[in-house]
Parts: structure tokens; C-alpha cells; sequence
């Protein structure tokens, strides 16, 4: 029961059609996600392997943090720093 994608379909379908893709590429994705920690919980390091994945999200979450909430330079601070140091350059 296979169709041709062309333009003899109305929105309500696309739009049924682009839903229905979308849940079954969670479904699979959900589906490898839980095969995956199912594997990980039959290891015998299991806990030196979560608490290496706890470091790895808490250094995520320092350079996320460290990205969005400092403060940038301020523009025209840099730009005297910069002329500062081409007169320095220039010995003058």
C-alpha cells in the first residue's frame, strides 16, 4: 500500500502523513535508546560508567552556563585595549 509522494494530496494529509513519520521516528529512536540502557545496565562497571557520564553533564553544564551567562567584553574596552597596544607597537 505504498503511494507516490506528489502534490495530489491536501494539507490535512501532508500534515497526518509528516505526524505519523515524526512518531515513528521517536518510536525507533525511543526503542534504540532503551536497548542501549539496557546494555549499559549489564555491565559489571556500570557505576564507574555513570559517574563518568555525571562529570561529562556536569562539565556540559559549566561550558553551557559559562557561554550563556557571562557577561561578553565590553566592545569599546576592547577596542582601547587594541589601540593601546598598536601605539605600544609602534613605540609611540
Amino acid at each position: 500500500m505504498t503511494r507516490e509522494t506528489g502534490s495530489h494530496g491536501g494539507l490535512d494529509e501532508r500534515a497526518v502523513l509528516l505526524a505519523a513519520g515524526l512518531a515513528d521516528l521517536a518510536v525507533s529512536t525511543l526503542g534504540s535508546g532503551l536497548g542501549l540502557v539496557r546494555g549499559l545496565l549489564r555491565r559489571s562497571d556500570a557505576a564507574e560508567v555513570a559517574a563518568e557520564a555525571e562529570r561529562d553533564l556536569e562539565a556540559r553544564g559549566r561550558l553551557v552556563l559559562d557561554r550563556y551567562m557571562s557577561p561578553p567584553p565590553a566592545h569599546l574596552e576592547v577596542l582601547a585595549r587594541h589601540v593601546l597596544a598598536r601605539r605600544a607597537g609602534d613605540g609611540g
